[in-house]
């Protein structure tokens, strides 16, 4: 052990939840009620940070709008959460798979295993920035439910030295831990019911931001009409009847139709409903959409 360990007991994350003294001793419908009672506050937490979760979105939609990607950068729990939002976003918003990225310390092993002793090397997380040859143009999002990850923290550092823009999650103050970041998201939850488990209401509110950033992402991004997933990937059964079912409904297209359309355009549901809104074929559809940067409704603004 080393003999400068700094103790963390201070910290937010780390302290014991005096609600949840006598833990062992409940009932199981009592355990299963104090959680969710606890777990109110991530409610909270999100509602605190609304400015800037929004400044969030609208600075990562500016930057995948000219040409940047978006990377998730954690260890642990908080590592898992982000390679986790980061694998949803292609079957549902049709993204390629390097426009948002998960890092994780310790790499995919640690997806699956502990590697937790490898969140503390900050030149681990320094170099993997550097090995992305990230630019100007990328988000780099460090992940940090205590705030103090080293990996966390290089990755950050990194980041700012290639002038990327770069965004701070964490569920402690920033008095007691400063992180230097273009925005400084704090979702403070108190003090979790099995004390210093992170992986509980802190991962609970920290998918809960990232499912908001990267959707709000998204829905700026175009990918959205109405609450619609227009560029939803069909994969498989279920995301083929989705997409029927989305076409179905913003149209007076009965089912047989919907999926004669949707053949037509490729399999691809955003340019299915130009093709029928605006009477173009797949060719002429596509065009349209890539002059309007892939915003259906731009596109269809612009034939008005």
């Amino acid at each position: 052990m080393k003999d400068n360990l700094p103790s963390r007991g201070h910290l937010l994350t780390e302290r014991t939840n005096s609600r949840s003294s006598n833990l062992d001793r409940l009932s199981t419908l009592e355990l299963v009620d104090l959680f969710n009672q606890e777990d109110r506050q991530t409610i909270e937490a999100i509602a605190k940070a609304r400015v800037q979760l929004a400044e969030a979105i609208e600075l990562t939609a500016s930057s995948l709008s000219q040409g940047g990607r978006l990377f998730y950068v954690g260890a642990g729990t908080s590592g898992r959460l982000g390679v986790l939002d980061a694998a949803e976003c292609p079957p549902t918003f049709c993204t390629p798979p390097e426009l948002i990225r998960g890092i994780i310390a310790g790499g995919d092993d640690a997806l699956v295993k502990s590697s937790e002793a490898l969140e503390d090397s900050q030149s681990d997380g320094k170099n993997v920035i550097f090995s992305e040859s990230i630019t100007k143009f990328d988000v780099v999002v460090g992940i940090t439910a205590g705030g103090t990850t080293p990996f966390v923290h290089g990755a950050l550092q990194a980041a700012k030295e290639l002038d990327a823009a770069t965004i701070a999650i964490s569920c402690v103050s920033a008095e007691q831990v400063p992180i230097d970041a273009d925005i400084d998201i704090r979702l403070l939850v108190g003090p979790e019911i099995l004390t210093g488990s992170t992986r509980l209401k802190a991962g609970t509110v920290t998918k809960m931001a990232l499912n908001i950033l990267s959707t709000g992402v998204m829905v700026r991004l175009g990918k959205v009409y109405g609450n619609r997933m227009i560029d939803v990937a069909v994969t498989n059964s279920k995301l083929h009847d989705r997409a029927l079912r989305i076409i179905s409904d913003l149209t007076d297209l009965d089912r047989q139709e919907a999926e004669q359309l949707l053949q037509r355009s490729n399999k691809k549901v955003k340019l299915a409903l130009l093709m029928y809104w605006t009477g173009l074929d797949a060719t002429a559809a596509s065009e349209l959409l890539l002059q309007n940067n892939g915003n259906l409704r731009a596109a269809l603004h612009s034939v008005q």
